[in-house]
């Protein structure tokens, strides 16, 4: 595959053809990249698994502390049409990420990562890289190995912000299930707002996941059951013990 590490040198100079709002938009490298710190990371394909399960949704996880390490933006970007990308978008959880999509491959062409996928039915692709780039020059290249598949070991986001800032700690993010009038689930709810902890919260009820579903992750039916990073905590009187910590 003989892919190219252009790491000190510019960004390929490339036209995207993308759909904004109904109506066909030219966006250049230079809108994207002039006069700012990027962080890009390019992929297979839109709607792959590696792509949708792990690849995009960490990045967009992680936006907040990359933008507070002076990242202006993340952009996504793929050998796939703007119809497809905006699909993908709109299907994923992405605010936090822009995604651009490189329909002909030149920018990946220039950037040496253009790859021949005929095997998958894909045709030409990505390869799997990220890269920090500095008004126009690329900083930094994590490139996946030269190996069959579809490695995916280092262009990650969590190993991106470690070279931008080792001390950079990613937020917290915490799952809580909850009934409508609960007041133990609203006490849990603000005690981890108050400490900074994002959650999502998923009700328990008749038209949702139902007791036995909780049951079945938490072996407890009561609400609120919280879990963080995976861990699970338990009520709310088990989760003031633990911030307490």
């Amino acid at each position: 595959m003989a892919l190219v590490n252009k790491e000190g040198q510019n960004v390929p100079a490339a036209v995207f053809r993308t759909r904004q709002n109904d109506e066909w938009v030219n966006v250049t490298t230079d809108e994207i990249f002039k006069g700012k710190t990027v962080v890009v990371f390019s992929l297979p394909g839109a709607f792959t698994p590696t792509c949708s399960s792990s690849h995009l949704p960490r990045f967009n996880e992680l936006a907040p502390v990359f933008a507070a390490n002076g990242v202006d933006e993340i952009v996504c970007m793929s050998v796939n049409d703007t119809f497809v990308m905006n699909a993908w978008a709109e299907d994923q959880e992405s605010d936090n990420v822009t995604l651009i999509p490189d329909g002909n491959g030149e920018f990946t062409d220039g950037m040496g990562m253009l790859v021949d996928k005929t095997d998958l039915g894909f045709g030409m692709r990505s390869w799997r890289y990220s890269m920090l780039v500095k008004d126009g020059v690329i900083d930094k290249m994590f490139i996946e190995p030269e190996v069959d598949g579809d490695p995916f070991e280092v262009s990650d986001a969590d190993t991106m912000l470690n070279y931008i800032n080792p001390e950079a700690k990613p937020p917290r993010f915490a799952t809580i299930f909850t009934k409508p009038g609960c007041p133990f689930c609203l006490k849990a709810k603000a005690l981890l707002s108050d400490n900074g902890i994002n959650y999502e919260e998923i009700t328990i009820s008749n038209h949702g996941p139902s007791s036995k579903t909780l049951r079945a992750v938490a072996a407890a039916n009561t609400v609120p059951q919280v879990f963080i990073e995976g861990e699970h905590i338990g009520g709310s009187d088990d989760l003031e013990v633990f911030l307490a910590k």
